[in-house]
């Protein structure tokens, strides 16, 4: 992956992994490229009947992003009962993986939004427009895995997008990798604090 954006190494360029499995794939990338590193908290909105199907997201400064494609079939007191139930999940991560710091200053820099594969996208899409809100100059997603589909589509938020596998046919990052697990909220907190020891 590093070497997919080996064109941002030594450019000043911030990397933002999407917790949880974005924060193993951001920090080699930032370690490769000498990037900085922090992590982007978003959450997915999702059914309560059906937790894996998201018609949305919402990112930590409570930037949202619907999905245009999901007819929404709920009422407006039951949306916003989850978005508030989302970003106190987001206050609690933001402790957790930051210890409660802020995000670095995004205006006008590169950043690279770093995931462990896209499936729905629906995070992606919500940190994209959390970026472009907070006026980063350039927006460039990376992951090893998204259908080809996806990556159309999110070509029309980002400036670039960086892909290394595109199946025809693709519902579930797990389906990329060889062995796959969700990493735990310890592992991941673990990425952030391996490399401010290392900044030392």
């Amino acid at each position: 992956m590093a070497k997919a954006l080996e064109k941002y190494n030594d450019k000043n360029v911030l990397i933002l992994g999407i917790p949880r499995g974005g924060a193993e794939t951001a920090y080699y990338i930032a370690q490769q490229l000498h990037a900085e590193l922090s992590l982007l908290i978003v959450r997915k909105l999702s059914y309560p009947q059906n937790p894996e199907y998201a018609f949305g997201a919402i990112a930590e400064d409570g930037t949202i992003y619907y999905n245009p494609y999901s007819k929404i079939d709920l009422s407006q007191e039951m949306i916003d009962a989850i978005e508030e139930e989302q970003q106190k999940e987001i206050d609690h991560r933001i402790e957790v993986f930051r210890k409660g710091y802020p995000l670095p200053d995004i205006t006008n820099k590169t950043v690279i939004i770093a995931d462990d594969g896209i499936a729905t996208g629906a995070t992606i899409f919500a940190a994209i427009k959390m970026c472009r809100k907070k006026k980063a100059s350039k927006v460039v997603v990376a992951a090893p895995v998204a259908s080809k589909s996806k990556e159309k589509e999110l070509l029309k938020e980002a400036d670039e997008v960086v892909i290394l596998e595109k199946p025809a046919t693709f519902l579930a990052v797990s389906e990329a990798y060889e062995s796959f697990y969700n990493l735990t909220d310890e592992e991941t907190a673990a990425f952030m604090e391996k490399w401010e020891k290392a900044k030392v």
